[in-house]
């Protein structure tokens, strides 16, 4: 069985637009076992259905020699999917996946692979245990400090002569943001993330010292780790 939901708007916490996932890179692990059974989550960050369905194919070769690959994931634009991969239906796939939601992350990934030990365990035995599995990844990305929070910035490109580059970096941190990048050339391209309102604060502050020159500019927002 699968599921899949349109694409809707960005997950919201706490009124304020951001979610929490998975750092970058991080890779979380849980096991349940039952009357011989062995259940393995892995769960890991992801930005789309493509690099869900990579995450899938990996779990599957490192584990080639499992009965089932059960998966869910959710994106941070509301779609989400599940798959019972040959179990019963909405014993496997939808247990994880109710973990997932749960949780309230977003932009991850859990396989949980299963191998078959001999004795069947039921539907509700296979709830218990696809969901215990996923729960028990999710707690150890907890322990390990593995959470994120992404928040909804906006990146602000500033485009400054040398003279100006530690007085405008400073003007991000008093107004909140922090600089991202920086390029040296004939000038400084300084790029600073701003919580998504707050670069009005500092791009204010910098046309101020440029006696009214527009040297930033803002770009769309996007999420990142802040």
């Amino acid at each position: 069985m699968s599921v899949s939901l349109p694409e809707g708007e960005p997950v919201g916490t706490d009124g304020a637009m951001g979610f929490r996932t998975l750092r970058a890179g991080a890779e979380a692990t849980g096991t349940c076992e039952d009357r011989r059974s062995r259940f393995i989550a892995q769960l890991v960050r992801v930005c789309d259905e493509h690099e869900a369905e990579e995450h899938l194919a990996r779990v599957r070769a490192q584990h080639h020699d499992a009965r089932h690959h059960v998966f869910a994931w959710v994106l941070a634009d509301g779609r989400e999917r599940c798959s019972d991969d040959g179990e019963p239906s909405r014993t496997a796939g939808m247990p994880v996946l109710d973990v997932l939601r749960g949780t309230g992350l977003a932009d991850v990934c859990c396989v949980v692979t299963r191998y078959f030990g001999g004795t069947l365990l039921g539907p509700g035995g296979l709830v218990r245990a696809y969901a215990a599995a996923a729960s028990d990844a999710l707690a150890t990305a907890e322990k390990d400090g593995s959470i994120a929070q992404m928040t909804l910035v906006t990146p602000v490109v500033a485009q400054l002569p040398y003279a100006l580059y530690e007085r405008v970096a400073r003007l991000a941190t008093e107004a909140g943001g922090r600089v991202d990048d920086a390029l040296f050339a004939e000038d400084v391209q300084l790029t600073c993330l701003f919580r998504a309102g707050d670069e009005e604060r500092f791009c204010g502050a910098v046309r101020e010292l440029a006696s009214g020159e527009e040297l930033c500019r803002a770009l769309g927002p996007r999420f990142a780790e802040f």
